[in-house]
């Protein structure tokens, strides 16, 4: 069963109170511009038909107009030679073939009516589905909103955040052990006395005069060489 049971039920309906009630307004509202649509097909189609009928009616009247002419013609004649039953007969058909035409006329002003019915109802039902996909667009861009929310919530407070964020504290405490090792190793160790650093600085000259000896020999060799 639809959400509206008449044209008039839909012109009237109140989309913020549909949506309000609904469990599932993006649906709801999916269901409401599904409904208009198919409204709206339905009453385009009475109005096409109710033009065809129109269409018909009035080339029936065309007809029936040509008919009296002919009529009235063939009454001309019978009168002018003097057959005054003949002109009689001629203008009854007449009269039948105007009398059929202004019931035509008549139902052709019905289905006026009608016509200019449905074109309101058109309109309005046009008016109605513009506003209802106003309310759709509204409707996703708010949910779009409220799940965006909720993904940066979940972001930055949900249990995966602090899941990762305990990891972050573990790796830290690993880190925090190591550099606790290291700086223990070296605790407890004596500083150099002043023959300790100065037996050092012997012995780095001792490097230095060796390393300077060493170049001095590779330098003479390589200019008796050349």
């Amino acid at each position: 069963m639809g959400i509206f049971s008449r044209t008039r039920d839909i012109v009237a309906a109140n989309f913020a109170d549909l949506l309000e009630k609904a469990e599932d307004p993006a649906k709801m509202i999916r269901m409401i511009i599904l409904e208009m649509e198919e409204t709206l097909v339905e009453v385009r189609a009475s109005a096409a038909r109710t033009i065809a009928d129109q269409k018909e009616m009035r080339r029936h009247i065309a007809k029936l107009d040509q008919l009296q002419d002919n009529w009235t013609e063939k009454a001309e004649l019978a009168l002018s030679k003097n057959r005054e039953d003949l002109a009689k007969a001629a203008l009854v058909e007449k009269q039948k073939a105007a009398d059929m035409a202004d019931q035509l006329k008549a139902e052709v002003g019905v289905l006026d009516d009608a016509l200019r019915a449905a074109e309101e109802d058109i309109a309005k039902l046009q008016k109605k589905l513009s506003e209802a996909r106003t309310k759709q667009s509204n409707v996703q861009t708010r949910l779009e909103s409220a799940n965006n929310r909720y993904r940066l919530r979940e972001m930055y407070a949900g249990p995966k955040t602090h899941e990762a964020f305990s990891r972050f504290d573990v790796l830290e405490r690993r880190v925090d052990d190591a550099e606790g090792r290291a700086e223990a190793m070296g605790l407890g160790a004596l500083p150099k006395t002043l023959e300790e650093e100065i037996a050092e600085l012997r012995a780095s000259d001792k490097v230095d005069a060796e390393l300077a000896a060493l170049k001095a020999r590779l330098n003479g060799n390589a200019n008796r060489e050349g």
